[in-house]
């Protein structure tokens, strides 16, 4: 059974379509999935009206308390998880991550897992320059302005050992296809 530590950031771009990808592929493949939510995550999390669906399908949630808490670090390392995934990634983790910045708990997970040659999974829905739509959670439409520095640091993302860079929502079946066995 493929393990994976399935890492949520403050990103509300393409968030239900993930959330429901989640719960899909985890019974297509009988998958285990712990689910790891950064601070703001928790907030655009319950903003969609997702948190229950997420603790009814995933069981508890482990919030972010600080870089190191919960201690997901140390289950990475220790071999508890096949795979992490971050999706959807914040503009603002993919930089951190990108420069080096492990100071949250994303952040710092994707950086020990690195260390321990773990596959890493990172979708970035700014991941081209022009326009992107997505969804409010009221359901209406909303059109994003993708950020040329924002595309720069995807790119930083792609050319840095052991992380792919997924570029759709559709890509993360792909990867965990991957190690299916």
């Amino acid at each position: 059974m493929l393990r994976i530590a399935w890492c949520i950031t403050g990103c509300g771009d393409k968030l239900p379509e993930v959330v429901d990808l989640m719960i899909k592929l985890k019974k297509k493949y009988n998958l285990d999935v712990d689910v790891y939510l950064s601070k703001n995550a928790k907030v655009v999390v319950k903003w969609y009206k997702l948190w229950n669906k997420l603790e009814e399908e995933f069981g508890k949630i482990k919030v972010e308390i600080d870089s190191n808490a919960p201690f997901l670090a140390g289950k990475l390392q220790t071999g508890k998880y096949d795979i992490l995934l971050v999706a959807p990634a914040t503009a603002n983790t993919t930089a951190k991550i990108a420069h080096g910045i492990a100071d949250t708990l994303i952040t710092n997970s994707v950086a020990q897992a690195m260390k321990v040659r773990m596959p890493v999974y990172i979708f970035p829905p700014d991941n081209k320059e022009g326009e992107l739509t997505t969804l409010l959670p009221n359901g209406k439409t909303l059109t994003l302005y993708i950020r040329k520095i924002d595309v720069e640091n995807v790119n930083k993302l792609r050319e840095m050992e052991g992380i792919e860079v997924l570029e759709k929502v559709e890509d993360i079946e792909k990867a965990i296809l991957n190690h299916i066995k």
